[in-house]
């Protein structure tokens, strides 16, 4: 039975997630699709259970005027069929009500609800463009996932519960009551206006608390996962306390905001106090003088009297639920903020796969400036045959990385075009084409899972076989046998911890290296893939990357002249533009930057003279 319940809502919808909108209601409406017809049927019930507990109360008033006008012994004979009538409803009807309800808000809702939220923002996320993730802090950004789901959930199921309540109960009330005597209502309707007044003033403030505060705590946590992520630079440069100060600013900014939501909220408990001990000296103190007038019965006094009881402990319900509400509306506003953003790089409509046969390259006329509108690169064209191999030159910030970017398409192109075999990469599937290019980086990044799910991580549906030679071929498989995690996990098993971080640069980059020569794809990048090995390494791995070379297109970035000396061509950059191009002889025998370069590396790293020799050649 609990399972048909937990199938009823699936926590992982198949359509593919579109851009949320940016107001709080269409935010939440957006993210409520499909959950609808549960919640609807979840309030339907809900309904009915304050419509019975408001009429036992009325049935509990005309009991104490049977008992009080009654026979005793005919008692039974004439009211016993409506006392099994209550006790049905009682020990039957009401338990069913609530357990039925309890099904669908804990087992059809609760869970699956903000599942199906995470899920659609995680994968509209995983879409955005590097730009949105070079911005944020991860750490910031997954907790926003997180708490913005539980919040569009409370705001949806507490609005409707405290609604249903509030209309359902009050209105009850007031007519349970107004039956016995229309006098009766007059306390409870000022009582209602007092109680509005209150919440309209401090609700929206404790809603513009609750929304810096989801800031402040999203910060936090983004500070503090930095430190972690980074643990290695802090025990470097020994800056512990300096971390920890840094955590210190993110924690005191989120407590400023904690004690102003205590405050409001002690000032809001002690006046809802003050007006329910009012409520209840009126209704109460106007019962008593409607009896002595023998306006109303006994079993009336103690209907009203009950029920402003029972109004006293739902306002405070309702107060701590709408303040709860407010706090989640708050969060919502300010996850808003991070979800809802455009993606920048998005697939043509009906874009379809590229298709790559030769892996001819073209740059036409490029201009790209990260949308500061001058500078990076403008009005670059180069042609990159099949099967051509060259090797990119140029000091930080000539425009390499640009170059391989706008090729992978982490960014568009603010004019010109990238075309691969006569296909214009921005009107072909982004996925398809990253599925051609293989990269191997200097800033290895390792998945925090096991060695062999890296490695397939460039072609999952590979066999073993093929994984064990992609790591023979990196010279990566005899470390790979001695690895061995905390949890006794071994060989291709082991996990490699967040980043790699439980691994050696070189053995980081090695396992990449495994990984592209699985991936196999038509374009590879190299960029500085050989940076963290040592000499003897990488002169063993250097002739498997030559076969892993041969027949495709190769584009490869490095400092050190002397690994891309024996390119088909070598591309010399400074500030987006090409300023020789030539093969490593040619470039030599001209006698230009390159070859000054050359002679003054013999092997070594480019260096900052280079800045001076290219404002010389421009």
């Amino acid at each position: 039975m609990f399972r048909w319940f937990e199938n009823r809502l699936n926590p992982f919808p198949a359509e593919e997630p579109t851009e949320p909108p940016r107001s709080l209601l269409a935010f939440c409406l957006h993210y409520t699709k499909g959950a609808w017809p549960y919640l609807i049927l979840a309030s339907i019930l809900m309904a009915g259970i304050a419509i019975t507990e408001v009429w036992l109360f009325g049935f509990l008033g005309s009991i104490v005027d049977w008992l009080s006008e009654q026979n005793r012994e005919t008692f039974l004979q004439t009211e016993g069929w409506k006392l099994a009538g209550m006790a049905f409803v009682v020990l039957i009807a009401l338990p069913l009500l609530i357990f039925s309800n309890s099904l669908l808000t804990h087992q059809t809702l609760m869970g699956n609800y903000p599942m199906r939220i995470r899920w659609m923002v995680h994968r509209y996320l995983l879409k955005q463009s590097m730009a949105f993730y070079q911005d944020e802090f991860a750490g910031r950004i997954a907790t926003k996932l997180m708490q913005t789901a539980l919040a569009v959930r409370e705001c949806v199921i507490k609005l409707i519960d405290v609604l249903n309540y509030i209309i359902v109960y009050f209105i009850g009330t007031l007519l349970l009551v107004g039956l016995a005597d229309w006098r009766l209502t007059l306390p409870m309707l000022g009582w209602l206006a007092g109680y509005v007044l209150l919440m309209r003033y401090f609700i929206p403030v404790l809603g513009k608390v609750a929304k810096v505060q989801a800031d402040a705590r999203s910060m936090m946590t983004g500070r503090i996962v930095d430190s972690y992520t980074n643990i290695q630079t802090v025990k470097l440069f020994s800056h512990a306390k300096r971390e920890s100060s840094y955590a210190r600013e993110g924690m005191d900014e989120f407590m400023v905001t904690v004690h102003q939501q205590m405050r409001l909220v002690t000032q809001l408990y002690s006046l809802l106090y003050l007006l329910n001990a009012l409520l209840l000296l009126g209704v109460t103190g106007l019962a008593i003088w409607l009896w002595l007038q023998g306006a109303v019965t006994v079993g009336a006094v103690a209907v009203a009297a009950g029920l402003v009881l029972r109004l006293w402990g739902m306002s405070q319900w309702i107060m701590w639920e709408l303040s709860a509400l407010f706090e989640n509306i708050g969060t919502v506003q300010d996850g808003i903020n991070s979800i809802s953003r455009p993606q920048l790089v998005n697939d043509v409509p009906d874009a379809k796969p590229l298709q790559v046969s030769q892996g001819d390259i073209r740059f036409e006329q490029v201009h790209f400036h990260y949308g500061k509108g001058h500078g990076v690169m403008g009005n670059l064209n180069l042609h990159i045959k099949p099967g051509e191999k060259i090797g990119l030159v140029g000091r930080s910030g000539a425009g390499k990385s640009t170059l391989v970017n706008l090729l992978l398409r982490f960014y568009d192109v603010e004019s010109g075009k990238v075309v691969i075999d006569g296909q214009n990469i921005a009107e072909v599937e982004q996925d398809s084409l990253r599925a051609h290019i293989g990269m191997v980086t200097q800033d290895t990044s390792l998945l925090h899972r096991s060695v062999r799910d890296n490695i397939l991580y460039g072609r999952p549906d590979a066999d073993e076989q093929l994984m064990l030679n992609a790591a023979r071929n990196a010279e990566a498989d005899q470390f790979i046998a001695e690895l061995e995690d905390a949890k006794g996990r071994r060989g291709f098993d082991a996990h490699v911890g967040e980043r790699g971080v439980k691994l050696s640069g070189g053995q980081r980059q090695r396992i990449a290296i495994a990984r592209v020569m699985l991936k196999d794809a038509p374009i590879l990048i190299l960029d500085e893939a050989t940076s963290a090995l040592d000499s003897e390494v990488e002169a063993a791995i250097q002739e498997n990357l030559n076969k892993l070379m041969q027949g495709k297109t190769v584009i490869a970035i490095a400092h050190r002249l002397s690994t891309i000396a024996e390119m088909d061509r070598l591309i010399v950059m400074d500030q987006g533009n090409i300023i020789e191009d030539g093969s490593h002889a040619e470039l030599v025998a001209r006698g230009g930057l390159y070859a000054k370069l050359w002679a003054r590396q013999s092997g070594g790293f480019l260096g900052e003279e280079l800045e001076e020799d290219v404002t010389e050649q421009l």
